[in-house]
């Protein structure tokens, strides 16, 4: 390396995205969002990322960590599944759900789906969301693996009928 030369991030899978990369792409970004970690999570997106997420437009990785920040400190106990919808060679939509309570212990399923646009390095630039929550009771519940990484063999979004 010369002096001013920089590394370029990366973050594989890389485009052009096939069947089996774009569905490793998808889980790669819920078990880094159900980590629940905003200085993990950024990481896979680019410097310059631009996200919409119900009313809030953040751009860049700074705002968009202290988006999460905000967001997990009011959605308590989150646990997210996310599923491949379709993909192109460098984007990829999916449908997600996520259930989380509030601190008056109000239930919701989140339900959304996502437009993603990668880079050639991997890197999330834009990241389109639509979001609609419906407060759930305790027995109504779906999610139940403990906190962090969904295990293997809990069900998917389809195999649950959502």
């Amino acid at each position: 390396m010369t002096f001013g030369e920089t590394i370029m991030e990366s973050r594989p899978p890389l485009p052009p995205f096939t069947l089996e990369t774009a569905i490793q792409k998808v889980r790669l970004a819920e078990d880094a969002w159900n980590s629940r970690d905003p200085s993990r999570v950024v990481l896979a997106y680019s410097p310059d990322t631009r996200w919409r997420n119900r009313a809030e437009f953040p751009v860049g990785r700074e705002q968009a960590q202290a988006f999460l920040v905000r967001k997990w400190a009011r959605e308590l106990d989150y646990r997210l599944i996310k599923e491949l919808w379709l993909f192109g060679a460098e984007r990829i939509a999916v449908r997600f759900a996520y259930e989380w309570h509030d601190d008056a212990r109000q239930w919701y399923r989140s339900y959304g789906n996502e437009n993603w646009e990668f880079n050639a390095q991997g890197l999330m630039t834009s990241r389109f969301a639509s979001i609609n929550d419906l407060p759930i009771k305790d027995a109504e519940r779906k999610y139940f693996w403990p906190l962090g990484r969904r295990p293997d063999d809990h069900p998917g979004l389809s195999d649950l009928g959502l």
